[in-house]
C-alpha cells in the first residue's frame, strides 16, 4: 500500500511531508516524491522531486533543494501499474495539477484510451497519472479544483485515496477517497 501525505501551514512543508512519509514507510517501497509550492507569491508553481528506491533516496535529493511555499504533497510508492522507476514515481503533474494516489483505478484502460483519443501525452505508465489528466481538463473548464474533483469522481472506478493540488489555487488541497483510509488532521493555532 502506498503512503500519501499532504501539508498546508506555517512550517517547512518538506520537513513535515518527509517526516510523515517516514512514519508511513514500513514496507519495501520502490520510489518516493514530493510536489511543493515554490516561487514568488504571485507566480508559484509546484516543484516536483522524485526518486527511485526507498524514501532515503528522496531525502538525499532533497538535502540541497529548498522551497518557498507553504503547501505540498508527498508519496511513497508500492507499484501496481508500471515498473518501479523514477518515471512512475508520484506526484504526477499535468498542467499545474499535482496529485498523489494510494489504490487502484480499475477502469484505467478505458480512461487512458479516451484521453489518448483526445491527444493526451503520458509521462508514466501509472493509472494515477490518468486522474491528473482528468483533473487538469476539468479545472480548465471550472477554474476550481474542488469542482473539478466533483466532476471527475463519477469517472473513477476502484479503491483510492487521493490528494490533489493546483498551482492556480495555492491555498487549496483536495482530498478524496473510495475505500482506503484517509485521515485529515487539523492543528491548533494553524492556518
Amino acid at each position: 500500500m502506498c503512503g500519501i501525505v499532504g501539508y498546508y501551514g506555517p512550517k517547512d512543508p518538506k520537513d513535515v511531508i518527509v517526516g510523515g512519509l517516514k512514519r508511513l514507510e514500513y514496507r519495501g517501497y520502490d520510489s518516493a516524491g514530493v510536489a511543493i509550492l515554490d516561487g514568488p507569491k504571485n507566480d508559484q508553481h509546484f516543484k516536483v522531486v522524485r526518486a527511485e528506491g526507498k524514501l532515503g533516496e528522496l531525502a538525499k535529493k532533497l538535502e540541497t533543494v529548498s522551497f518557498t511555499g507553504h503547501l505540498g504533497i508527498g508519496h511513497t510508492r508500492w507499484a501496481t501499474h508500471g515498473v518501479p522507476s523514477e518515471r512512475n514515481a508520484h506526484p504526477h503533474t499535468v498542467d499545474g495539477v499535482s496529485l498523489v494516489h494510494n489504490g487502484i483505478i480499475e477502469n484505467y484502460q478505458d480512461i487512458k484510451a479516451d484521453l489518448a483519443r483526445e491527444g493526451a501525452v503520458f509521462s508514466s505508465d501509472t493509472d494515477s497519472e490518468l486522474v491528473a489528466h482528468l483533473l487538469a481538463r476539468k479545472v480548465k473548464e471550472t477554474g476550481d479544483l474542488f469542482k473539478a474533483v466533483e466532476l471527475v469522481l463519477p469517472m473513477l472506478t476502484g479503491a483510492y485515496s487521493i490528494l490533489a493540488v493546483w498551482e492556480k489555487q495555492p491555498d487549496v488541497m483536495v482530498a478524496f477517497k473510495n475505500g482506503p483510509p484517509l485521515i485529515v488532521g487539523v492543528g491548533e493555532k494553524r492556518w
